[in-house]
Formats: C-alpha cells, structure tokens, sequence
C-alpha cells in the first residue's frame, strides 16, 4: 500500500484499533483465567495475534487471539501434563499448522461437518460455564464439568456466610449490565463493548465499595509472565498422548480460525482471505506463543466482528490493537489490577452462553434430524468426558451418516411386455452393503428369464455388486438365463469395467 493510502486510511484504522482493543481486553484476561492460567498470559497472546499475526494474516479484517473455544482443552492439558508442557505442546501445534499452510491445505480444514463445529462449540461453551459461575464465587473450578455442576450447590452454600457473595453479585452485574447493553445500547454508541462496559462498572463498583474480593493479578514488568521454552522439555513430545494434544489443538484451532474467517469474508466486500496464508501466519504465532509460554491463539469471530463493524478496511486496524494491548500493559498494569476476577468470570459466563447456539440447532433441522442429533451428541460428549472423545463421537456420527446415505438402494424387479423378459431397476448407490438385499432380489427371478440391468439411475455401484450380478449371470446360464447389464450413461462411475461372459451381456 502506498504512503498516500496509509495516510488516507490510517485515522479509520486507529479507531477502528481502539474499538478492538477494548472488546480484547476482558476476553483475553478471562480466557486465560478460564484456561487455569494467569491473565498475562492472555495478553501476551493478544499481543502476538496482534503484531505479528495481524501483519502475516492472509484474512486482513480478522483479528487473532485466546479464543474460548480452546480454554477448555487448555485447562485439561495444564491440568494432566503441567504449565511446562504447554510451550512444546503449541510449538509443534503452531509447526503443523506452517506446514499444512505452505502445502496449501487450508481448505481441507473447513471440510468439517456444521453441526460437529457447532456441538463442540456449544459443549465448550456449556464446560465454560459450568467452571466460572466457581470463578463468579471467587472459589476455584473443579477438573470437570460434571464435578463443576455436582459441587456448585455446595459452592453457594459455603459463599453465603463468607464474603464470595459479594464477588458473585459482581459476576451478575457484569453479566446484566452486557445483556441490557446488547438489547438496548444506542446505536451512536455500538462501538463501546458491553464487556468493557460491564467490567469498567464492576471494577468501579468494587472500589467504591472496598470490596474484599479477589483481584486480577498482573505482573508489573511483562516479562515475568513470560516462560521461555526449554529445550530439555522437547523431548517430552516423545509421549503418545502429547502428541495426540498438539495434534487435537492445531486441528480445532485451524477449522476454528478458517471458519471465522470465512464468516469475516461475509461481513465485507474488501480483500477476501487467503486461507493458506493466513494458516501458516496462525502456525507461526502459535511457535511463539509456545516459546513464550503464552495461551494457544485462533482468529476469534466476536473481536473480527467488531473490527468490521468499526470500519475497518486494512489490516492496520489489528495491527494497532495488539500495539495499545502492550502499551496498556506496560504503562496501566496498575488499572488491570483493580479488575475483580469475578466480574472476568461474569465475561466468560455470558459468552459460554453465547456458544451454545440454539438458532444455529433449530437451522440445522433443515438438512434432516440426523444434524440436529450430532449437535447433540458431540455437545453433550464433550460434557459428560472430554473434547477430543466429543469431537471424535461427532465425526463418527458424521461417517455414519454418509455411509448410510451411501447405501440406499432402491431395487425393483419389473415383468416387461415381452415374454420372458424383465428388468432389475436400481436407483441409489450400489454398495457392498446392499449385496444381502441384491442377493434375495436375484434369488427370485425364474429360470429362463432374460434380465436387463440399466445402470443409468445409479449415482455409483462398486465391484461387490457388479461381480455378484456377473456371477448371477454365469451361474444360471446354463438354466436359459441371460443377464443383460446396461451401462450407458454411468461409464464414468464404474468400478472396474463390465466383463462379458458367456450368458451376460453389456449394453451401451
């Protein structure tokens, strides 16, 4: 871009940064206190999909950091493997994600079922909510989500007589104050962040009214938060089950990533996204985020969002933002400080209920149940066991699916006008799994009969059904039977190539 442009569009861009920058700043904090880690390393994160990613980004209007989507799965790998093992974890995450970029694999990771995307979203968003209403009582979160739901009775019980009350009548105001904002804000005034809004009153409230609540704590000089790789921890990656995790979070980070900026392409008519690129940009923020000991990062629809809806038109805008992060950070860790750790938790609450979206449910019903019933299972999988096993059960179900779709067969024997003669009409796809309902249709054609078989209804037939219909055919020849194949019109979807034998034929 030349300099007259940059300065054409460089008071837009600063707005529009600013406007970003506020909506970021909770969700990076309450992310990262969602994942089981401190709230710089949030930031940190924030900064890097900010500067670094925003400048590589092949989607330029998205913005990229800690994303609710994986804080989950954060909390459950700090949990089993430590602190220590995430930097490797993410380092090889961010390595498979350059790697998958530069092969120019991006499009394959959209190729994700709706409702398995939309179910994992909807489960981690009920498992955000579950842990942080503990966080909105300022008591600690249990390690799952049915532990979290079994204990919450007891957690209010025991916040009652204690000062946690008042720690969760600031989780509450927050969540009121960005439910009224979202229904009633101005529209002069769209541009002010109902989280920052219910977060600024919270804190301000807390304050006035010396509050003994727990309160954010960030290091003064930034680079405290940061936990630098150590090489002898590499060698860990060795571990099965550390290497199924890098795996399980450069996948949901990337289809998370693409599918957001897929979602941003939608929202603009500038630039459209270069999936490929901006893939291996997400790959190299995450090495740094694992070098740095940061939080996983993806492109994030609800600070995109906001970054289209603020007018920006560049990549600048994202830029910016993780430059004011850092300034913040650096200059008013003290203002941070002030914010009470419930009214975060307050944030993640509202937005795990967010996550969980019942018009995206009801629009799946649609494409037919079978959707509706993967949302469901994945959602509550994730639940009841983990991420990984929900995400797996979702794809499973989406298999499933295809494969009985790709074994209807309708078959219909059919007398013709002419003595003797008949016709075996099949519609669908003939697969192996329809060999047993073939076999009973073939074993009542009488002795004698000539049979036609056009193909031409087939949307695909494999070799298992053309040889059992061939083998028909030479095993009554000797009885008068003749098998006459008809594949005119379905060349192209054969399996292999239609034999010609003694009493079968091949038209066409």
């Amino acid at each position: 871009m030349r300099a007259a442009q940059i300065k054409a569009v460089l008071p837009r861009e600063l707005l529009a940064s600013v406007v970003v920058f506020l909506v970021a700043l909770p969700l990076c904090m309450g992310i990262a206190i969602a994942s089981g880690l401190p709230p710089a390393k949030g930031l940190i994160t924030g900064i890097i999909g900010g500067l670094v990613v925003g400048w590589l980004a092949g989607s330029p209007l998205q913005v990229s950091g800690p994303a609710a989507g994986l804080a989950v799965l954060v909390f459950e790998l700090v949990r089993q493997h430590g602190v220590a093992m995430l930097g490797p974890i993410l380092l090889l995450a961010g390595f498979l994600q350059l790697v998958a970029g530069r092969l120019k694999l991006g499009c394959w990771f959209r190729v994700t079922a709706p409702a398995v995307v939309y179910g994992m979203l909807a489960g981690i968003g009920v498992l955000i909510v579950l842990s942080q209403v503990h966080v909105m009582l300022d008591a600690a979160p249990k390690p799952s989500g049915l532990d979290n739901l079994a204990t919450f009775p007891a957690a209010v019980a025991q916040a009652l007589p204690s000062l946690g009350w008042q720690a969760g009548l600031l989780g509450l105001s927050t969540i009121a104050v960005m439910w009224l904002w979202e229904k009633l804000r101005p529209h002069s005034l769209r541009f002010i962040p109902g989280a920052l809004l219910g977060v600024g009153l919270a804190t301000a409230a807390s304050l006035i009214m010396s509050l003994q609540v727990k309160r954010v704590q960030v290091p003064a000089n930034l680079a405290e938060a940061i936990d630098w790789l150590r090489p002898a921890d590499l060698l860990n990656l060795a571990d099965p089950t550390l290497l199924i995790a890098a795996f399980a979070v450069a996948f949901i980070a990337s289809a998370e990533t693409l599918l957001s900026a897929a979602a941003v392409d939608r929202m603009h008519s500038g630039q459209r996204s270069d999936f490929d690129r901006e893939l291996s940009a997400q790959g190299v923020g995450n090495m740094l985020c694992g070098l740095l000991g940061a939080l996983p990062m993806t492109g994030v629809i609800v600070r995109s969002s906001a970054n289209v809806q603020a007018g920006a038109t560049t990549r600048y805008s994202t830029i910016f933002h993780g430059l004011w992060l850092l300034a913040f950070v650096l200059l008013l860790s003290s203002v941070l400080q002030s914010i009470p750790v419930a009214s975060l938790a307050g944030v993640l609450v509202y937005t795990g209920f967010k996550l969980v979206d019942l018009k995206a449910f009801r629009g799946l019903g649609r494409y037919g149940r079978m959707p509706m019933f993967t949302y469901a299972a994945t959602a509550l999988a994730i639940v009841f066991t983990d991420l990984l096993t929900g995400v797996l059960i979702g794809f499973g179900l989406t298999l499933v699916k295809l494969a009985l779709k790709a074994s209807r067969l309708k078959i219909n024997l059919i007398d013709l006008p002419e003595a003797g003669e008949m016709e075996l009409r099949l519609a669908g796809a003939a697969t192996f799994l329809k060999v047993p309902a073939l076999t009973k249709v073939l074993g009542t054609i009488p002795e004698g009969a000539t049979v036609h078989v056009p193909l031409n209804n087939l949307s695909y037939i494999d070799h298992s059904c053309l040889e059992l219909l061939e083998e028909w055919g030479r095993a009554n020849a000797a009885k008068g039977s003749k098998l006459l194949i008809e594949s005119r019109g379905l060349k192209r979807r054969l399996e292999g190539r239609v034999r010609t034998n003694t009493g079968i034929g091949a038209a066409g």
